[in-house]
């Protein structure tokens, strides 16, 4: 795996924050702690953090606006843990900004299964693949990075992978929610969210790309 990522595990209850460091450190990750919202605040803003595992119910500051002010610096994945039966609040954390949430009481292995899947995605698992063009657009999945006739244009995370998404298959119609599933790995948000991405993208590429709007359906990006 190489350098260990390091993952932050915040929750108020000690016995399940030492389970859950028990079954990471024993697939290789370095793990640290946080008992409280404004701990897991700080230590997020002090950087090093390669994902965090975030209870919602949190003394201090509650996992949704520590989702919600860490979201304003950094695109670090993140995870909500979140009680059976409050499938509002996990829609509600998508929606802010996590990437998945897991349902108490779960199973650890599959706890450290979402991790995985949240890094592989996280540090981009198409290496080694030719850099993806159409224009003067060129998106390199590897380095993370897009160009605009060689200008280097920053994007959100979400943005640059449903921007890889669509690039992938141009001139194919693309429905939302397989663009949430594609993207976020959820269809639990609202289409809206796709809807707001694809403004940004249209907003900080111009003309460079056409990305046009299927009424009732979703986009195709026209090559």
């Amino acid at each position: 795996m190489g350098s260990a990522a390091r993952v932050l595990v915040v929750d108020d209850e000690h016995a399940l924050r030492r389970l859950l460091r028990l079954y990471l450190e024993k697939e290789g990750y370095e793990v640290l702690e946080a008992d409280d919202g404004l701990d897991a605040l700080s230590r997020l803003r002090r950087g090093g953090i390669d994902l965090a595992l975030v209870d919602v119910m949190l003394p201090e500051l509650d996992g949704f606006e520590v989702v919600r002010r860490i979201r304003t610096e950094s695109g670090i994945p993140i995870i909500l843990i979140t009680a059976r039966g409050e499938e509002a609040q996990r829609i509600a954390g998508l929606e802010l900004g996590a990437d998945d949430y897991v349902v108490k009481p779960f199973s650890a292995p599959e706890v450290v299964a979402r991790v995985r899947a949240q890094l592989r995605r996280a540090r981009g698992h198409f290496g080694g693949q030719e850099p993806l063009r159409i224009g003067s657009v060129e998106l390199d999945e590897d380095a993370r990075r897009v160009t605009v006739d060689g200008r280097e244009v920053e994007l959100t995370r979400r943005e640059f992978d449903l921007l890889a998404a669509l690039l992938r298959d141009p001139d194919r119609a693309h429905t939302r929610d397989a663009l949430l599933e594609q993207v976020w790995g959820s269809t639990y948000l609202q289409p809206k969210t796709v809807d707001v991405h694809i403004a940004g993208l249209r907003r900080k590429l111009g003309e460079a790309l056409r990305i046009s709007s299927l009424r009732g359906v979703g986009y195709r990006l026209e090559s």
